[in-house]
């Protein structure tokens, strides 16, 4: 049974359609500072790092307009929702054309649906958002981003090691890592650097990896084999500090395994 007002959602719903659109110049200080947090290399006149567009166009809240949580307080641009977990969960890129670095650009960002479900786990609302990124009237990149609301939940163990450790390459970040990225992609989200908020309030077991930072390496991890012309994430499970993490091929996926062997995320690659 939920728990939610149907008169909420209906209210939430009424975003489907509405759009924002900024512009701005991609810098190339503000790509090369990415490109170092995610261990690509800063060279990006010759190589861009893997998502190079998540550099840019970055959320601009004023200190009074964040929550206790470090994300932008509920409202603006998308729905006002009042599930208190919010979590980036999935997002299907298209690389149409190559970026041109200090160059103006324009996205235009779309609320393209509102779905509220309810089951065991409780009540949530998945919302998509639509991103289309151009220069000189030229589209370069397309994507979706998936956002899920949910309630706190019961507090989550820390991952047991599973007996014999998953196989494929070692991505073990640290907390300056997670620090680096937070600071690149201006993400005050309190998880990934506030451990006693973490874990008193939000009931983690231990400072949480960014899922974008764990996409990021993913997206790169496959570009080892071909330029990317399309790469579509899921978020499965949640990965923790201080737990190493394996990336793994797998046909035309690529994954994140956690310790106990767990599938973090799941991305599904196209090459040009």
């Amino acid at each position: 049974m939920s728990g939610l007002d149907p008169n909420a959602v209906t209210e939430w719903q009424a975003a489907i359609g509405r759009t924002e659109t900024r512009g701005e110049i991609l810098e190339h200080e503000s790509l090369r500072r990415y490109a170092l947090a995610v261990g690509a290399s800063p060279d990006v006149d010759q190589t861009l790092p893997p998502l190079p567009h998540w550099a840019f166009f970055l959320p601009q809240p004023r200190d009074e307009e964040l929550g206790e949580d470090g994300h932008p307080k509920r409202g603006g641009f998308l729905p006002a929702i009042t599930l208190p977990r919010r979590m980036f969960a999935a997002s299907a890129i298209s690389f149409e054309a190559p970026l041109s670095l200090g160059q103006a650009a324009e996205l235009v960002s779309t609320i393209a649906d509102v779905k509220h479900k309810s089951g065991r786990s409780g009540d949530l609302v998945f919302v998509e958002v639509d991103r289309l990124l151009s220069q000189s009237g030229k589209l370069r990149i397309r994507e979706r981003q998936s956002y899920v609301y949910r309630d706190m939940g019961d507090p989550a163990p820390l991952p047991t090691p599973a007996t014999e450790p998953p196989s494929g390459e070692l991505w073990n970040p640290n907390a300056v890592n997670l620090f680096r990225f937070s600071a690149v992609t201006f993400n005050s989200h309190r998880i990934h650097y506030d451990h006693p908020y973490t874990t008193t309030v939000e009931g983690y077991p231990a400072l949480v990896v960014h899922g974008p930072f764990t996409a990021a390496k993913l997206a790169g991890f496959a570009s080892t084999q071909g330029p990317l012309a399309s790469f579509s994430f899921r978020a499965e499970s949640p990965l923790f500090l201080g737990q190493p993490i394996r990336l793994q091929h797998h046909g035309s996926e690529v994954r994140a395994i956690r310790c106990d062997n767990a599938t973090a995320m799941t991305a599904k690659v196209e090459y040009k």
